[in-house]
């Protein structure tokens, strides 16, 4: 723990600049490889920030040449079939919790997302990409399909070109990557850093308690056949509007003045 009582890490920076949380993978000579301590204290440290009050947005970056290169490569020769269960284990519970988490989480991406960092994009919430960024699902090319990536990256993209991203092992392009939905905007390098902050802003401005509310009702109907879709929705939108903050953004809309949110 440091002064301010936040935990330090060993392959991670965070940094709060309330409303917004910087969340800094830190591995730059392994171009931001994931490995289980690695991937345990990203799992950690958003979880840390979901009891945070003062944050209401996260920026996941990394520092170095790239954005996230995948898994650490070191760690899957000459291993048990248990212990590759267990590293997907890890890798799982980190993009779980990251759309778990009631505050919404957006990749600023530059250099390569790749594999388990394309999965790690295709998980956060929102994406921010560099006009040089790429980003690809390689591991048929090493001999190691891409399947746990997949699962993120399918819930993105369109069938086919997720089909020939993980049969190929071939980059797509970040213009590519928003045209398919994999990013939300696209950005020249020297603007990404303005411009995922603007976002964050944006996003922040909102009340938090209902943002919270509202991510978490996306990822859990996004599966469910409609009718079942529209009755959950209709229950959260119906609690929804007791909260105090929709009654103040209600009341602030038709007396045409800022809000003033409490928080519920």
């Amino acid at each position: 723990m440091n002064e301010a009582g936040t935990t330090v890490y060993k392959n991670i920076l965070l940094e709060v600049a309330a409303p917004i949380a910087y969340v800094t993978m830190n591995r730059p000579d392994k171009r931001n490889a994931l490995s289980v301590e690695h991937m345990l204290e990203l799992t950690d440290c958003f979880r840390q920030i979901s009891r945070r009050r003062d944050v209401a947005v996260v920026i996941l970056r990394g520092n170095g040449p790239a954005f996230c290169a995948g898994h650490d490569l070191n760690e899957l020769i000459g291993r048990t079939a248990d212990f590759y269960r267990y590293v997907f284990d890890v890798c799982t519970e980190l993009m779980d919790t990251i759309q778990g988490i009631p505050q919404p989480v957006i990749a600023q991406v530059h250099g390569v997302a790749t594999a388990a960092g394309c999965q790690l994009v295709a998980s956060c919430d929102l994406a921010v990409a560099a006009e040089n960024a790429r980003f690809a699902t390689p591991g048929v090319k090493i001999g190691l399909f891409c399947s746990t990536p997949m699962v993120a990256v399918s819930r993105n993209l369109p069938r086919k070109k997720v089909m020939e991203m993980l049969l190929t092992g071939e980059p797509i392009s970040a213009q590519e990557a928003l045209l398919y939905g994999l990013v939300n905007r696209v950005v020249p390098a020297e603007a990404l850093e303005a411009e995922t902050r603007a976002l964050a802003e944006k996003i922040a401005a909102s009340s938090p308690f209902v943002i919270g509310l509202g991510k978490q009702a996306f990822y859990r109907q996004l599966d469910m056949p409609q009718p079942q879709a529209y009755a959950y929705a209709r229950e959260v939108m119906s609690l929804n509007a007791l909260a105090a903050d929709a009654q103040e953004g209600i009341c602030a809309f038709l007396e045409k003045r800022p809000p003033r949110w409490q928080g519920g």
